[in-house]
C-alpha cells in the first residue's frame, strides 16, 4: 500500500512538473513573440529601407550619418552599424537632419541636409554608393540639390518612382525667413538622383490651427513664429489609386507636433497644386492618456514576409522639449491597417513597453 502510495505521489509530481515546465515554454513563446517601443533608447527622424531580406536603417544626427543593418526591424539595438559618412567640408558639417537610404539603378543613395552651423544655411545634400552592400564600400559627395534659383533654405528631401517619373519632395521656405519662419512642402521631378529636372511646385503649406503650434503649454517657445510643414513621406492606398504624402506639422519642439495628409490620384499630374487634396485634421497626434507626444516623421516599410507594413515615427514621453532638433524623441514602430477607402489607418499608440506582436516573418529565438 505504501508503495502505490509513493509511485501515485511521484506521479502527480512529474505531472505537476511537466504542466508546469509547459506553461513556462508557452510563456517564454509569447515573450519571444512580441517587441516594445521604443526599438532604439534615443534618435528622431527615423527612416528605413527593406531590400533583399535586410532593414537598412538611420536617422538624424548632428555632424555623422550612421547606418543599421538587420533583419529584424524591432532589434536595432543588437543591429550591425556603421558610420557611413563624415562631411569634409565645412559648408554641410553640421546638423545633418533627416538622413534618407534609397537604392536606385543600382546604387545607393543618401539624401540629407545640413549647414555650416548657421541652421538658416540648411540645404540638401545627397551621397553615393556604388556597392551592392551599403555597409561596404565608400560614400562619396554626389553634391547640392539646388531647389529654386534663390537657394532658399531646405531640409527633410526624400525621392520616389511613381508611373515611371522619379520625384523628389521636401521641406523648404518660400522665401527668405524675416521676422516669421513658414516652411512649405514641395515637389518636383527629377532628372537623375542629384538633379531636379522642373521647378518647384508648393503643394502644403501651413493653414490649419493644428499646423501652426509653436508656443508650449509651459510657454517655452522660440524667438520668433514658426509655423511647420515638414518631413514629406510618399506611399501608396491599399489599391494603389492615390497617392498619398504623409507630412509633420508644428513644432518639433511643441506636443502638437503631428502628421497630416495630402492625397492625389494616382494618374493626375502631381506636379499641379491642383492634384492635392489636404485633410483637414492630422491622422497621428499625441496620445495625452499614453504619455505620447509629439508623434512625426513617419517612414513606411514592410513586414519581412511582405503581407504587413509598419510605419516608423518618433515620439517622447514628456510634453515639452526645448531643445527641438536633436532632443528627446525616441524611434517607434506602429502596424499599419487599411480603411474601408484603402487608406492607412494606424494602430493605437501605446506606451512605452505595452507588448506587440512581432512583424510577420520575424521569429524570436532564444
Amino acid at each position: 500500500m505504501k508503495t502505490k502510495v509513493l509511485i501515485l505521489v511521484i506521479s502527480l509530481f512529474v505531472f505537476n512538473s511537466c504542466r508546469n515546465k509547459g506553461t513556462e515554454v508557452n510563456e517564454n513563446k509569447a515573450v519571444q513573440q512580441t517587441y516594445t517601443n521604443p526599438i532604439l533608447d534615443a534618435g528622431d527622424e527615423p527612416w528605413a529601407i527593406f531590400h533583399e531580406g535586410k532593414y537598412y536603417y538611420t536617422q538624424g544626427c548632428e555632424d555623422v550619418i550612421i547606418l543599421w543593418e538587420t533583419t529584424d526591424i524591432t532589434d536595432l539595438r543588437n543591429a550591425t552599424r556603421k558610420t557611413v559618412w563624415i562631411p569634409k567640408d565645412k559648408s554641410n558639417a553640421l546638423h545633418l537632419w533627416g538622413p534618407e537610404i534609397h537604392f536606385i539603378h543600382n546604387k545607393w543613395y543618401i539624401y540629407f541636409a545640413a549647414d555650416d552651423g548657421n541652421m538658416d544655411n540648411h540645404q540638401i545634400y545627397v551621397i553615393e554608393n556604388e556597392s551592392a552592400n551599403p555597409m561596404e564600400g565608400e560614400f562619396e559627395m554626389k553634391g547640392r540639390i539646388s531647389t529654386d534659383k534663390d537657394n532658399n533654405w531646405a531640409i527633410h528631401a526624400s525621392t520616389f518612382e511613381h508611373n515611371s517619373e522619379r520625384y523628389m519632395i521636401w521641406c523648404g521656405w518660400e522665401k527668405r525667413r524675416i521676422n516669421t519662419e513658414t516652411q512649405c512642402i514641395y515637389i518636383a521631378k527629377m532628372k537623375n538622383p542629384w538633379t531636379l529636372s522642373t521647378e518647384r511646385v508648393m503643394i502644403s503649406k501651413p493653414e490649419f490651427e493644428w499646423e501652426r503650434q509653436w508656443i508650449n503649454p509651459d510657454g517655452n517657445k522660440t524667438a520668433y513664429p514658426i509655423f511647420v510643414n515638414e518631413a514629406p513621406q510618399y506611399f501608396l492606398s491599399k489599391n494603389k489609386d492615390k497617392v498619398l504624402i504623409y507630412y509633420s506639422a508644428s513644432g518639433k519642439w511643441t506636443p502638437y507636433y503631428c502628421v497630416g495628409l495630402l492625397t492625389a490620384d494616382a494618374n493626375s499630374d502631381l506636379t499641379d497644386p491642383a492634384s492635392w487634396k489636404k485633410h483637414p485634421s492630422p491622422v497621428l497626434a499625441q496620445y495625452k492618456e499614453k504619455h505620447v507626444f509629439g508623434p512625426g516623421s513617419l517612414s513606411f516599410i514592410p513586414s519581412p514576409d511582405q503581407k504587413e507594413w509598419y510605419t516608423l515615427y518618433h515620439a517622447r514621453k514628456i510634453p515639452n522639449d526645448a531643445t527641438g532638433a536633436i532632443g528627446s524623441q525616441t524611434p517607434r514602430l506602429l502596424k499599419v491597417e487599411w480603411d474601408e477607402d484603402g487608406l492607412p489607418r494606424f494602430a493605437t499608440l501605446d506606451s512605452l513597453g505595452t507588448p506587440l506582436p512581432l512583424p510577420s516573418g520575424i521569429t524570436k529565438i532564444n
